[in-house]
């Protein structure tokens, strides 16, 4: 019988490493087993690295140590006894913290009021002690060099400061091993880099950290230990020192092109431009503010910045899914700024959306169905009112093979499809007639290595066929394999227009608002 081990409350002041051990842990939702009889060994003092893609069961293992999902089956163990969470709050008693993807901050609080939420101390007549609270952030932001000022309101300060914000809150509760699910996504490069000399601080002073992620280039740089997940499995276990060849090929258990192969562009002519392009969203905030820019054919034009800068209004409005406020978007020198989608999409614009799941397939319908969803409207699949079943069947067929779409059937739904196969149906729909443009935002998102070798390909294969292609990507490496230039997005602008063969640190200062293409162009 397991037992709930006593800790020290969150008020103690003496710290120290602990061991972390996981036996067994399996989780089943239904018949869909997340994760799968999983063995890990935390040591004290450690950076280890979970890799695996989205989907692959890192977050439910997580949850599971964080006390906000059962187990099935399985026990956890702190320096070798089993413990149990019935709640976050009974794993952060036991040493745990946890910094999620997504903060969870009030973002009109300071920064000490964040800290002191659910801890929280008073003076006499049970009035806060602000300063107890302003002095306990102070100390940890010296000790662990996070450099957070505690009186800061949370909303004027960058992510990567909120991000500090929320390791702080975990170490006040006196976090032994602190669990970080993707903390880099939200990140510029030198934000990254920041955070990886805290990472090392924090270990080097004794806490164990779990670092959750999908990026080679980051386990590498900072792990001490890489396990990696595949489909709810621990399939391997590797140094720092393994290549990144030889860790991709544990994830997607084959051998995986890292590089990808293209050809220099020749660009042509100006298909698609915007000029002076202003959207308001509907809170009344300008989100794009005075974008100009230009996508000629055969070239790929990469748009690069941090999620949040407007990047994807800027889409939305390209498209007609959101009107521009102010300024002009021209196709082949038409002004389609008044178009909506099914003009903009009928006129040649073919679109991959960063949202699968909300804007590019319908769950409920079949891979076949959702092969034409845009598409059912031309002759090819239609006569009249009537619909032309048996080429939508032979389309289905055609498309399943070229684009290597892993379903038992074309009559499958799309959402019993994994993620990365359905990017494919949306992919192989998109590129399932002619295009003057291609706009694909996050093309790769939440797919795994070998689907983005793939898609990636495919890109620069539509590039080569003399379309104006459009990536948006939070992802500055597939910015930097993709692009033939770089606009960078800061606050709703374009800050410049650069080369790829610009530096990964000049481009996180343009995509930190700290450097314009002038700067970088000469530094």
């Amino acid at each position: 019988m397991t037992r709930q081990r006593p800790v020290p409350p969150p008020q103690a002041t003496v710290r120290g490493a602990m061991q972390l051990e996981i036996r067994g842990l399996t989780k089943r939702f239904g018949s869909f087993t997340a994760n799968d009889a999983i063995d890990l060994t935390i040591e004290p003092g450690e950076i280890h690295c979970l890799l695996g893609e989205n989907g692959a069961g890192k977050s439910t293992l997580m949850n599971m140590l964080y006390g906000l999902l059962d187990p099935t089956e399985g026990e956890i163990l702190i320096d070798g006894e089993p413990v149990t969470f019935a709640s976050p709050g009974d794993a952060i008693a036991a040493g745990i913290g946890m910094v999620h993807q997504h903060f969870m901050l009030v973002p009109v609080f300071t920064v000490a009021e964040n800290v002191m939420l659910g801890r929280e101390q008073t003076r006499a007549l049970g009035v806060l002690n602000r300063a107890a609270a302003a002095d306990l952030v102070r100390n940890l932001s010296e000790k662990y060099s996070l450099a957070v000022d505690p009186n800061a309101l949370v909303e004027e300060i960058p992510v990567g400061v909120q991000q500090r914000v929320e390791i702080i809150k975990a170490l006040a509760n006196e976090a032994k091993v602190l669990i970080l699910d993707e903390p880099t996504a939200v990140l510029t490069p030198q934000e990254i880099d920041e955070l990886m000399d805290i990472m090392r601080e924090l270990k080097s002073q004794g806490t164990s950290i779990i670092f959750i992620t999908h990026k080679l280039r980051e386990v590498k740089a900072v792990g001490d230990k890489i396990s990696v997940i595949r489909r709810g499995k621990v399939v391997g276990t590797a140094p720092p020192t393994a290549s990144e060849a030889e860790l991709a090929e544990m994830m997607v258990g084959r051998s995986v092109k890292l590089k990808v192969d293209k050809p220099e562009a020749s660009p042509g002519d100006v298909v698609l431009s915007a000029s002076g392009l202003t959207v308001v969203d509907a809170r009344g905030v300008q989100v794009v503010k005075d974008v100009s820019f230009e996508a000629r054919a055969g070239e790929v034009l990469g748009i690069a910045g941090v999620q949040g800068n407007g990047q994807t209004e800027l889409i939305k409005s390209l498209l007609g899914v959101m009107r521009p406020d102010a300024g002009v978007i021209e196709l082949d020198g038409k002004d389609i700024s008044r178009h909506g989608p099914r003009e903009s999409l009928e006129a040649g614009i073919g679109y991959i959306p960063e949202d699968r799941s909300h804007d590019g397939y319908v769950g409920a319908f079949s891979v076949r169905e959702n092969l034409v969803l845009d598409l059912y409207r031309n002759d090819e699949f239609s006569h009249g009112p009537a619909l032309r079943l048996d080429e939508i069947e032979k389309n289905a067929r055609h498309r399943i093979e070229e684009f290597d779409i892993r379903t038992e059937s074309m009559e499958a739904p799309v959402s019993s499809l994994s993620g990365g196969n359905q990017q494919k149906v949306v992919v192989a729909r998109e590129f399932s007639r002619p295009l003057k443009v291609l706009i694909a935002s996050q093309p790769t998102r939440g797919v795994d290595v070998g689907s983005i070798e793939f898609i990636h390909k495919r890109i620069i294969s539509e590039r080569d066929k003399g379309t104006a292609v459009i990536i948006v990507s939070t992802e500055l490496d597939e910015i930097f394999a993709l692009s033939d230039r770089i606009a960078v997005m800061y606050d709703g602008r374009i800050v410049g227009t650069v080369s790829p063969d610009i530096a990964r640190e000049d481009i996180g200062l343009m995509m930190a608002g700290a450097h314009d293409a002038d700067e970088a162009a000469s530094a």
